[in-house]
């Protein structure tokens, strides 16, 4: 008698190991098809009867729906029937993360690193967390450990130079980023920002031809993305090769009229930046003009250390030169709550070494103004 209770005891029990197995290979079906919902309404109510992968599972469509209490609600009852899985301890991770609660995250990041410390996951989770509370260094030797596993994710690769940035190591930034560029999938709008930073970090180091080599890739592959035209014009500019720099200026004057300009090339852009003492001077190009009225075309902003702008320069419509016959701008000032105006014309053709000296000597304070006047600011 007692051998057939026992018979049938084992019977039970591997009926019951089958269906919790089947369970769960059938919620783990239906998350891989995207059925989010259908899990959610069907089975979310009958965790009581079911193994810990499968309530992860419920907790995963809870977690793609960015609900974000109910996902950390199922994957702590995922745990509590299964403690040695590390996949639930990153969910919550993850899930802490976008809640901003770090700390919570950091201690389940740590949890699944503990149970699994071969997941580039894991580490860039944790990364992302140390990032988020602005401990630089923490997330950089995180981020660093993630390159270092199986199965790499992209996003330490792109987070370590940014990490690198905001430690003020510009040059262990930019390295990072032409690793950066080697690991990455083209094929990600991730490579496109890797270009990005190569670009603009050359280009400030005034490193022109490998600056120029970055930004054309990026509009190869992204014809639309014109914050990098205007840095590779800044380049042909820097390279004094000027007409190299028409066809893009052209280009994005066609995307203005078309409003595919936006953000902070919505009026202008930058063509050019050099340094005067300890001041940076950028020089923007407006995209609109007021025919018959008074308006700013070519502004050189004085920016100091601070990152602040001091005063500007800049070439001036003049509707009553142009009336008596003279050149088509003047160049004017406004400081201090004073514009000024400079005895210099330019025509639309001006050569761009002539009014950038003209620009100096008025900085030098080396010219007059020909007139000064409280009012007129723009």
């Amino acid at each position: 008698m007692r051998k057939i209770l026992f018979t049938i005891l084992i019977g039970l029990l591997s009926f019951n190991a089958f269906s919790q197995n089947e369970i769960t290979t059938e919620l783990k079906a239906k998350y891989e098809s995207e059925k989010y919902d259908q899990i959610i309404s069907e089975h979310s109510d009958k965790v009581d009867k079911y193994p810990a992968k499968a309530i992860y599972y419920i907790g995963m469509a809870y977690y793609i729906k960015t609900d974000d209490n109910n996902c950390i609600k199922y994957m702590d009852l995922s745990i509590e029937k299964d403690n040695t899985d590390p996949d639930a301890y990153f969910i919550k991770g993850m899930t802490f993360n976008y809640l901003g609660q770090f700390e919570k995250a950091i201690n389940s990041f740590e949890k699944a690193i503990e149970l699994n410390p071969n997941s580039s996951d894991f580490f860039s989770g944790l990364g992302n967390s140390y990032f988020s509370l602005k401990n630089y260094k923490k997330a950089l030797g995180n981020y660093k450990s993630a390159t270092e596993k199986e199965k790499v994710i992209d996003r330490p690769f792109i987070m370590i130079p940014q990490a690198y940035t905001e430690l003020n190591e510009p040059e262990n930034a930019l390295k990072a980023f032409y690793i950066a560029k080697d690991k990455v999938s083209k094929e990600t709008n991730s490579y496109i920002t890797i270009l990005y930073n190569i670009g603009l970090s050359e280009l400030l180091n005034k490193n022109y031809d490998k600056a120029e080599l970055a930004l054309k890739e990026l509009i190869e592959l992204d014809p639309t993305d014109y914050h990098s035209y205007s840095k590779i014009i800044q380049v042909y500019y820097g390279k004094k090769e000027y007409e190299r720099a028409e066809p893009y200026k052209q280009k994005l004057y066609k995307a203005y009229d078309q409003g595919g300009v936006k953000g902070n090339l919505k009026k202008m852009f930058c063509f050019d930046q050099f340094d005067w003492n300890d001041k940076l001077i950028q020089v923007f190009e407006r995209f609109a003009v007021k025919e018959g009225e008074l308006y700013y075309k070519h502004i050189f902003y004085v920016v100091n250390d601070k990152g602040e702008t001091e005063f500007k320069i800049q070439t001036e419509n003049s509707p009553i030169s142009v009336e008596l016959g003279g050149p088509k701008y003047v160049l004017g000032m406004d400081k201090d709550g004073t514009h000024s105006t400079f005895r210099y014309g330019f025509e639309e053709d001006f050569n761009y070494d002539d009014l950038k000296k003209a620009v100096i000597l008025v900085l030098e304070e080396k010219i007059k103004a020909g007139a000064s006047s409280r009012k007129g600011k723009k």
